[in-house]
């Protein structure tokens, strides 16, 4: 458990050199990042998205690249397309910025359907298809796609099969006032971004995804996370409820979770930290056209307060 807890207090500790009071954020960034699953950060712009995603890829010491998604982006401007060479004769590969090992897709909803889910299919399958040639995603691969829930002009939100796919949509949210009065001293002289260095080695992320799954997790857990996604489908204020893919999260986070804590087994903490964000982003909330953040995040915690927990079934 040792290298688990030295992981994430590796990467806390680097990543919090440029992003100011975010250490649930960035502990649930790592999760993700842990059991190979994806996030949507959902937020208006300027709150350190970006910095968030390129402090993380120089942590893991990751090759990044940052896609700004717009309406006229097409599938093979992720993946890549084969041209011509006249010098050598014959068509070669251009790998498109999708072929990284951490991904940055910048305001996700502003592109069109169909390249929307060229991306998500690369984060579902870990390939992408060029020409009826099959290229294999390398590992560690992580998708952070962005999205500002204000503005709502020239886009195209996400439909809740695709919304499915990313393993947890977070906010980094406003840093209250001592945080921001540090952001100002911080980044006063210089751009703390350009002097991060690398903290963690391939091999140990290697480790820490081929192990985390490990972690011990009792019946009465597993039966509890079954009772609050089912309760998500029979649930009044809700029109639509999780599928078992939030079940299979749901435990993957609470194992990677606990993993990082320094346990070797699931506790109840673990799972009404990872609710939220795991499940909200999963469910339509009825009455609710804009299906909101807020509304279906009320929703999963008025679950968590009403299904019966283990110790109060005992």
């Amino acid at each position: 458990m040792n290298k688990f807890v030295e992981f994430r207090n590796k990467a806390v500790e680097n990543i919090s050199k440029v992003i100011v009071g975010k250490e649930q954020v960035i502990e649930h960034i790592i999760v993700s990042f842990i059991v190979s699953g994806h996030v949507l950060l959902e937020d208006v712009p300027g709150l350190g998205k970006t910095k968030m995603c390129k402090a993380l890829s120089k942590t893991m010491n990751c090759s990044f690249k940052r896609i700004q998604f717009t309406p006229d982006l097409l599938p093979s401007d992720l993946t890549g397309i084969y041209f011509y060479n006249q010098g050598t004769k014959e068509f070669e590969f251009r790998k498109g910025p999708i072929l990284s090992e951490v991904v940055l897709a910048d305001e996700i909803n502003r592109a069109t359907p169909r390249t929307q889910s060229a991306l998500l299919e690369c984060m579902e399958e870990g390939q992408v298809t060029v020409e009826g040639n099959t290229i294999e995603l390398g590992k560690p691969f992580f998708v952070i796609a962005t999205e500002n829930p204000v503005e709502q002009f020239g886009t195209f939100p996400l439909p809740e099969a695709q919304l499915d796919r990313f393993f947890m949509r977070l906010s980094i949210g406003y840093p209250e006032y001592d945080e921001e009065i540090k952001i100002i001293n911080r980044f006063i002289e210089e751009e703390p971004l350009e002097k991060l260095n690398s903290v963690i080695s391939l091999e140990e992320i290697s480790y820490v995804q081929k192990n985390y799954n490990k972690i011990y997790i009792s019946e009465d857990i597993k039966k509890y996370i079954v009772d609050l996604v089912r309760a998500t489908r029979n649930h009044k204020e809700i029109e639509l409820g999780c599928s078992p893919r939030a079940t299979l999260n749901l435990m993957k986070g609470c194992q990677g979770l606990a993993a990082i804590k320094g346990r070797d087994y699931v506790i109840l903490e673990d799972i009404k930290d990872l609710a939220v964000p795991i499940m909200a982003h999963r469910v339509i909330v009825k009455n609710d056209m804009s299906n909101s953040r807020n509304k279906s995040e009320k929703v999963i915690e008025n679950i968590l307060n009403t299904v019966e927990t283990p110790i109060e079934r005992s």
